[in-house]
């Protein structure tokens, strides 16, 4: 059996700061402007306003299955994925997604071209322990990638815990006492080159 790497979907394969904004073009008929390009999240990001009520749910509502088989690739993830493939890893994507859009996902991957054929759901409700955690001591992994530093905490303590710390402006991506961080990069490119290179020395 090949060794495992999982890997987050948004913010590590896919650009979900574009869909946010292709889903607000749909919703309300004009495309949001870029407001701050260093921001984590899409409300930051875009020139857009606070949603609540009636109007919150009708944009929910265009987060459908179309939407997360629709995901931008971010540039440069299927290549990176490409060269971690064929230095012998199978690559997981475990990601906080309702269960119902797990076929979605797996068929965006596969539209893009990742060489990934599995898909792993998780909660994304934030607590001591990472949603993902559970997942991740089933596929025993030796690395898992993820750009969000909450969902690292108290994953086993034999996957190396790789952050993605991408866009700065608002990141949750601050140390934690209790959270062990084994190696930070600026995206997933970074990671594999770096990986890569370890196996190599």
């Amino acid at each position: 059996m090949k060794p495992i790497i999982c890997l987050d979907g948004d913010g590590v394969l896919l650009d979900f700061h574009l869909a946010y904004r292709n889903a607000w073009h749909k919703a309300f008929g004009t495309l949001p402007a870029l407001k701050d390009p260093d921001a984590y999240w899409p409300t930051d990001r875009w020139d857009v306003r606070w949603l609540d009520g009636e109007e919150l749910r009708h944009f929910r509502s265009y987060f459908d299955h179309d939407f997360w088989r629709s995901v931008p690739a971010i540039i440069g993830a299927k290549e990176a994925c490409k060269n971690i493939s064929n230095a012998g890893y199978e690559l997981v994507c475990v990601t906080a997604l309702d269960e119902q859009f797990q076929e979605a996902r797996l068929q965006n991957l596969r539209d893009h071209g990742f060489p990934i054929e599995r898909v792993v759901t998780t909660a994304s409700t934030i607590g001591d322990v990472s949603p993902k955690a559970e997942a991740l001591r089933q596929l025993m992994p030796i690395a898992f990638v993820d750009d969000y530093l909450p969902y690292l905490r108290s994953i086993p303590e034999s996957v190396h815990a790789a952050l993605i710390l991408r866009q700065p402006h608002g990141s949750p991506n601050v140390e934690e006492k209790f959270t062990k961080v084994h190696s930070r990069h600026n995206d997933l490119s970074e990671f594999a080159d770096w990986w890569l290179r370890r196996l190599k020395s």
